[in-house]
Formats: structure tokens, C-alpha cells, sequence
């Protein structure tokens, strides 16, 4: 049974793996928002379970990709305010999942994946060939992701 597990292990990521360096950059970004949010929804449902255990490994997941791949693929000296504020955006993020797992906080959860399903949502409105700064500041279908990334800025 266990070798049956494995299989379908490796299988399952070598899928993954051939999604991942098939995918344009936009997709990427789609994928990692998409990631987080599994990740956040499974912390959840493992605090409301009382797995304290799966619940700290499903947010540090969730952490992980916010700061190891949605923050690193910023693009501090093209993006402009734009870049910035989404930065302390992913930062607040971070730092919410953090006081939740801390806190057995279910409506941070709530709170980072309502956040994180807006971003993604505003990313999947916009076009692969609009993703210059020029043009995020300035296509009517960003409003959403301006919005949301402007949440929490000083």
C-alpha cells in the first residue's frame, strides 16, 4: 500500500512540476495565490479540527509562499507605488497568519483569504501582455488589485 502512495506521489509531482516550468510568469503568480489560499483554507479547517500540529505546517506553508514567491517576484524598481504598496500588503498578510496561528484566530484566516482571493481574482482580470507598471496604473479591470493592495498602507 505504501509503494502505491509513493507512486502516486511522485506522479502527482511530476505533474506539478511540469505545470510549473510550462506556465507563463502570469500564471505563476496565479498558482501561487492559488497555493496560499489551499494553504490558509487547510489551516483553518485544521485549527476548527484542534490539529495544531497541521494547522502551524498549513500556515507556514501559507507564509512561505507569500514571502518566498509572491514577495520576491516584485519588481521593486519597475513596479513603482504599485510594487510598494503590494508589498505591505503580502507583509500584513504574513504577519495576520502569524497572530492566527499564535492566537487560534479562525476570522484571520477568513480575513487572509478573502484578501488573497481579491488578489487573485484582480490578477486573473488582467492580461499576460498588460503586466508593465504603465499599464497596471492604468487598465480600468486593475481597480480590484489597487484596491486590495492599498489595504493596510500607512
Amino acid at each position: 500500500m505504501s509503494m502505491m502512495k509513493k507512486a502516486i506521489s511522485a506522479y502527482g509531482q511530476a505533474s506539478i512540476d511540469l505545470v510549473v516550468e510550462s506556465a507563463s510568469p502570469h500564471q505563476l503568480i496565479v498558482m501561487l495565490y492559488e497555493g496560499a489560499i489551499k494553504s490558509v483554507v487547510t489551516a483553518r479547517f485544521q485549527m476548527e479540527q484542534g490539529k495544531i500540529a497541521e494547522k502551524g505546517a498549513a500556515i507556514s506553508k501559507a507564509i512561505a509562499i507569500i514571502d518566498d514567491g509572491l514577495r520576491l517576484a516584485l519588481d521593486h524598481e519597475q513596479g513603482g507605488e504599485l510594487v510598494e504598496n503590494l508589498d505591505r500588503l503580502y507583509e500584513y498578510l504574513s504577519f495576520q497568519l502569524l497572530n492566527a496561528n499564535i492566537n487560534n484566530d479562525v476570522d484571520a484566516l477568513s480575513h487572509v483569504v478573502a484578501l488573497l482571493t481579491q488578489l487573485k481574482e484582480a490578477w486573473q482580470s488582467i492580461g499576460p501582455n498588460q503586466l508593465n507598471s504603465e499599464a497596471l496604473a492604468t487598465t480600468e479591470n486593475n481597480e480590484a488589485l489597487r484596491d486590495a493592495a492599498s489595504y493596510g498602507k500607512a
